[in-house]
């Protein structure tokens, strides 16, 4: 299994451990996508910024 993880808001005013997290998974503007393995490290990192992206379940790759 996947998800797809999409950017809904921006960083501005943001604690610098939530910006960590977007930029780990990969996202750098608002409306951006990117496809990560469901492992409990992804899921930690999109729990810390979960009012800030939009998450779906994916078919694996």
């Amino acid at each position: 299994m996947a998800l797809k993880i999409t950017q809904r808001k921006g960083t501005v005013n943001t604690k610098q451990k939530q910006r960590d997290s977007l930029r780990s998974l990969g996202l750098k503007r608002i409306g951006q996508s990117v496809v990560r393995e469901d492992t409990p490290v992804v899921r930690g990192m999109v729990n810390t910024v979960r009012h800030m992206v939009e998450v779906e379940e994916v078919a694996g790759e």
